[in-house]
Formats: structure tokens, sequence, C-alpha cells
């Protein structure tokens, strides 16, 4: 071979080389950018960090109060991040001369906010002209909790009937979808309550996902999950969107299921549910919305309502800190 070619040859194969060069570097540098982590997102946290969630106060633990303004006061004194009306309590503020949205701006302006209201009564009712019949009312209290600032309002199946129809509630609860976001910017919310024909938590859900629609969203309560005997392990099964806020309280030690009712519920940690369980469950779903306190118990609303407030408030807190969530 002359030298000439070899020349040739080496020229080409240093060539060839040479050329291998940037993408040898590119895929280094591919490399090291897919080992760079990821930024670590901090999680919002609540209570001064003691909660996950925000919580609430379902007005109902403090019925006896007063109205709707000094519930307000109490929830704000109390400490907590969200405060949860019910539709007589507007009506009445409404009537006595009372101006929602401006009490809603109040609230806002002292640190709390109202993710719910409880609800809209007949909404979902046996047939379509009972459907038709039942708007006007409807509407009028999405007015109201629109008024007063809610993402939610709930939607309660106390007139389904017995042995309902799936389909026709779920095509219900599409219409109310619509109507409450187009003309109220408001998620009606589906409840399941044990004393009602809906009752538990897989009934809510199938309603829900029925209705195919992209805001369906059901309510939790873990005293009527108990109650209705639908249980608890389901929870973990579904994704916390689903869920506009999740209603909390205990069930009383001492009792036969069969006897209990609202009114028997107890401060969260004072009864016999696996309620540390449940709240690790619900951190696994993702959930991020608010933990509501919902009691009815009698002995409650004849003590101080601030005082019952605050002894409720600190009772959920332990209970999330005993879930280490």
């Amino acid at each position: 071979m002359n030298l000439s070619k070899m020349k040739r040859r080496k020229f080409i194969r240093n060539s060839a080389l040479l050329s291998m060069v940037p993408a040898i570097g590119a895929c280094a540098g591919t490399t090291e950018k897919e080992e760079t982590p990821k930024p670590v997102v901090k999680e919002t946290r609540y209570q001064n960090g003691r909660s996950p969630w925000p919580i609430c106060l379902d007005t109902a633990t403090i019925r006896t109060a007063g109205d709707l303004a000094k519930k307000v006061d109490i929830a704000i004194k109390a400490g907590y991040d969200a405060i949860e009306p019910w539709d007589g309590e507007l009506k009445e503020y409404e009537e006595n001369g009372g101006d929602l949205k401006a009490l809603g701006r109040m609230i806002r302006d002292k640190g709390l906010f109202v993710p719910s209201m409880i609800g809209l009564w007949g909404c979902l009712p046996e047939d379509e002209a009972a459907f038709q019949e039942s708007l006007e009312a409807t509407r009028n209290r999405m007015r109201m909790a629109s008024e007063i600032g809610c993402e939610f309002v709930q939607a309660i199946p106390n007139n389904v009937g017995e042995n309902y129809d799936n389909a026709f509630v779920a095509s219900c609860y599409k219409r109310l979808l619509e109507i409450g976001e187009k003309e109220f910017n408001l998620n009606p919310a589906l409840v399941f309550v044990e004393m009602f024909p809906l009752k538990t938590l897989g009934q809510a859900a199938a309603v829900a996902l029925d209705a195919n629609h992209p805001k369906a969203k059901i309510i939790p309560d873990v005293f009527h999950m108990y109650i209705s005997e639908g249980g608890f392990e389901g929870l973990r099964q579904l994704n916390g969107d689903l869920f506009a806020i999740f209603q909390f309280n205990d069930a009383p030690k001492g009792m036969e299921l069969s006897a209990m009712k609202d009114k028997d519920r107890v401060y969260p940690g004072d009864g016999i549910l696996p309620l540390t369980k449940i709240l690790q469950d619900l951190k696994a779903t993702g959930f991020k919305r608010c933990i509501s306190l919902e009691l009815y118990n009698p002995t409650y609303h004849e003590q101080d309502p601030l005082e019952v407030a605050k002894t409720g408030l600190e009772k959920t807190l332990q209970v999330i800190e005993a879930a280490g969530v």
C-alpha cells in the first residue's frame, strides 16, 4: 500500500472519531440532566402546620349559638379555617335584612372561607315532573350559596325514593351540575345519608360516576359511612379529587350500631371509629380540601358554643396528629 492511501485511510478514521464527539457530549449532557433532582414542592399545611387540610366548622355543631353572624364570629375566635352554613341560616340572614355577598366578603377579610353550604333539599326526586317542580327552590338555594362565596353546595338525596333508579338520579345530578356551573359558578356535590335510600359511599360514587360530568363530587361523612354499614375500606380505592369536603366526627362508645342517630355523634377521638386509619387512607387518595367538624349532639348544644367549637377543633387536630399525616 502506498503512502498516500495510508494517509487517506487515517484521515477518514480520525474524521469519523471526531464526528462522534458531539453525539457523546450530547448523550452525557442528557444523562446529567435526567439525573438532576426535581425541586421538592412543599406541602401546604394548616393550623400552624398541624394539618394537611383546612379545618371547617359545620354550623350544626353550634346550632344554638344564635344567628349566622354570631356563628361566623365563633368560628373566627375558635381558630377555624372555614365555616359551613345551612340554607335556613342564609335564608334567615337575608330575611332580617342581611346581604350575603357582604357577609361573604367579611368572612374572607377575616381569613376564613366558605367551602360548602347544606343544602339542596329535594333536588333529586323520584320522577321528572317532581324534578322540574323542584328547580325553583334549588336555584334559589344555589343563589344563596353562590352569593356567600361557596365553591360547593350539598345535593341531598332525601326524596330519591325507595328502589331509586340510579340512571335517573345520575341524570338529575348531571343537570344540577350544569345549572350550578353555568348559572351560579357553583359545584353541587352529592351526599349520602343512612336514613335516606341513597345511604352508602358506594351508592353515592355510582351516581357521581354515572353522571358522566367532570365536576361530579361526593361528600363522605364518617358517621354515615359507619351506621350505613358501607364501611371504610372503599375510601382508599377512590381518587381524593372526587370528594368536595370530608365530614368529621365520631360514633359513641357503648351503643348498638342500629340505635345510633345523628344526635349521638361525639367529638373526634371520643368514640369508637378508626379515625387515624381513615385519615391515613384519606391522605393516600390525594384529598386536599376541607375536613369539616359536624356534630348534632344536644349535650354540646347546652354548653358554651365557643368552648364547643374550640374543643372540637383541638380534638380534630389531635386525631390528625395521631394519624401522622
